[in-house]
């Protein structure tokens, strides 16, 4: 795996995270299994897991924040380096705490 960039990767809290989805300028990634996904996620979220990662498969945010999360902040990170080592050049945002992190802060789910 290649050296991450510093300044194209930043941890982000969940709080931060519900602003910037409530406002309409995040695209959230939910990198975890699909099993997972079935008993909850964040609602807006797109699935796609991290055993089967495709970076070509992530939407492009343009503007808006691309946020990655799992169920407490690694496989995230997995799927960061994925993006990075094909070409990705915009900046990433890791949800600190991941999905665990949204719930125990009482923001919304949905299941299914």
């Amino acid at each position: 795996m290649t050296a991450l960039p510093p300044d194209q990767i930043y941890y982000v809290s969940p709080e931060q995270i519900k602003s910037w989805f409530d406002e309409g300028s995040a695209v959230i990634v939910d990198v975890r299994e699909q099993n997972e996904w079935d008993e909850a996620h964040i609602p807006g979220a797109i699935l796609i897991p991290l055993s089967a990662f495709d970076p070509a498969a992530v939407p492009d945010p343009g503007d808006k924040h691309l946020v990655f999360y799992c169920r407490s902040g690694r496989r995230c990170g997995m799927a960061s380096e994925k993006m990075i080592e094909a070409a990705y050049t915009g900046v990433i945002k890791r949800m600190e705490g991941g999905f665990l992190a949204w719930d125990a802060s009482g923001f919304n789910k949905e299941s299914g």
